[in-house]
């Protein structure tokens, strides 16, 4: 009997695949918790938040941290009926068809291209800033040409192998651990003891209420929160490569939010309670910068260890954001829903080689192009991601439902977990994603402050980007059409080419 058409268009070819068993739990939860830069995303976000919200900064990140939590719960189940490294992409295109998963996997891959660079010259000119290097750090050709430097390193480290980034990774997360533990213990000390600067503050419980600041300033808020937690996910990212593929990815994946929530409000609280809300609200345009004046107040000479915090941070997340990007368009490929090249895999390293430096590539050239038109250009397309993260964290929680529908009834905790949870988280995202469209089509709300097409560049940046991934996916549908015959699936059903890798 001959194979059906679309049996055929999901079967890989033959070759090596990725090298199973090559990291364990621990290792993939290390790459989740890098992958979100803990200490690069609070020295970004703290300032605007308190700006937003003052004190209630903490109670902020703790409500940001509701809807990741509902979404991993999402990404948990969806990876223990399918152990692909594609994630969104392949869950989406099982439960909701190829047109949906492949815009989702586009989403993620481009997710990477637009931060990758800028994550790289957090690393560089931090690294310089805490060397003493500060002439350098000023120095826009020299922290450029570094940062380049940077991803092609981290991109190589990537390709030579899945165990040796997690070394990599293992160290650098005990580096930015043990640096922001010290900084959050001095800062809190001396904030209590009134040996601040700035005044400091009692830290009180009313400061975990996100409701004390009022509706408007909530949703900014929460719409940083969310920016902060983005990225954990690349722990499932790498299933196909961890030990125990069906439960330590996901298990890895939602604990990687619970203590990004505990380190999030507790270097809030002690953030707040050193510096006041006077000080972080007048500097909230400093950014990550932040923490280079915070830290120069709190340790004195040993402020390279907040700034050493954060370089480390920075460049863990450079290398880690990679692997989302990379192994999204290894499975699009291998599904015939790209190229077939950049399914290829290294037969020494077993890594997705061709669509690892793919992605680095792209990324530099985002990265340097819009560098050369203005730095605030660069800022705008890093805040386009939230459009981006908000749409697939969205589609993978429906997913997640839609998926498992017929088994929602079997139990209490299977309709509150798989099915009611996901869909609130994606709820609660998509009412961010609104607010965004809303926020990002002023100018004003942009680093640029000027119009492109008469609304905010941010929103051209991302509305551009999910256009040109519409166009992208017709084009290849009218040259290879194989990866749309392939149909929805529903858990508990025998799998079909919807289904099959």
């Amino acid at each position: 009997m001959s194979a059906d058409p679309a049996d055929v268009a999901v079967r890989p070819a033959a070759g090596p695949g990725l090298r199973p068993g090559a990291i364990g739990f621990p290792d993939a939860l290390v790459i989740g918790l890098a992958a979100t830069s803990p200490a690069y995303s609070l020295a970004a976000i703290i300032g605007p938040i308190v700006a937003l919200v003052g004190v209630h900064a903490p109670g902020v990140l703790l409500a940001s941290f509701v809807p990741m939590l509902l979404i991993a719960s999402a990404f948990h189940h969806l990876n223990r009926a399918d152990q692909d490294c594609g994630t969104t992409f392949s869950w989406v295109t099982r439960a909701m068809g190829p047109w949906a998963g492949w815009i989702g996997g586009w989403a993620i891959t481009m997710t990477g291209v637009l931060v990758i660079g800028s994550l790289a010259e957090v690393g560089v000119r931090f690294t310089l800033l805490a060397a003493g290097l500060d002439g350098w750090a000023d120095s826009r050709p020299a922290v450029m040409v570094l940062s380049v430097l940077l991803i092609l390193l981290m991109t190589a480290l990537c390709v030579l192998g899945t165990e040796m980034s997690a070394r990599v990774q293992n160290g650098l997360i005990v580096a930015q651990t043990i640096a922001l533990l010290v900084f959050a213990v001095v800062a809190i000390v001396r904030g209590v003891n009134g040996d601040s600067p700035f005044g400091g503050l009692t830290p009180a419980l009313s400061w975990l209420d996100p409701f004390g600041a009022g509706g408007a300033s909530l949703t900014g808020g929460l719409l940083l929160g969310v920016f902060a937690y983005w990225g954990w996910e690349s722990a499932v990212n790498l299933t196909e490569e961890t030990r125990d593929p069906v439960h330590a990815p996901g298990r890895a994946a939602v604990l990687s939010t619970v203590v990004l929530l505990l380190t999030y409000v507790g270097v809030a609280y002690a953030v707040v309670a050193f510096a006041g809300t006077q000080f972080l609200s007048e500097n909230a345009d400093e950014e990550e910068s932040i923490f280079a004046l915070l830290s120069t107040e709190a340790l004195g000479g040993w402020d390279w260890v907040v700034l050493l915090a954060v370089a480390t941070s920075a460049i863990a997340s450079t290398q880690t954001t990679i692997i989302p990007a990379s192994r999204t368009g290894l499975s699009m490929a291998r599904r015939a829903a790209l190229p077939q090249r950049f399914a290829h895999i290294s037969p020494r390293f077993r890594t997705p080689d061709v669509s690892t430096w793919w992605v680095a590539g792209i990324a530099i050239a985002w990265y340097v192009v819009v560098s050369l038109l203005s730095e605030n250009a660069l800022f705008d397309s890093i805040t386009a991601l939230s459009l981006l993260i908000a749409f697939y964290y969205a589609l993978t929680g429906i997913a997640c439902a839609v998926f498992f529908r017929r088994q929602l009834t079997r139990s209490v905790s299977t309709f509150l977990l798989v099915g009611v949870g996901p869909v609130a988280g994606a709820l609660m995202l998509v009412w961010l994603l609104v607010l965004s469209l809303r926020d990002l089509s002023d100018p004003a709300n942009s680093y640029t402050g000027q119009a492109w097409l008469g609304v905010g560049p941010p929103l051209v940046i991302g509305i551009g980007i999910f256009v040109a991934g519409l166009v992208l996916m017709v084009v290849w549908w009218m040259r290879d059409a194989r990866f749309w015959q392939e149909q929805p699936g529903v858990a508990g059903e025998p799998r079909g080419a919807g289904a099959q890798r």
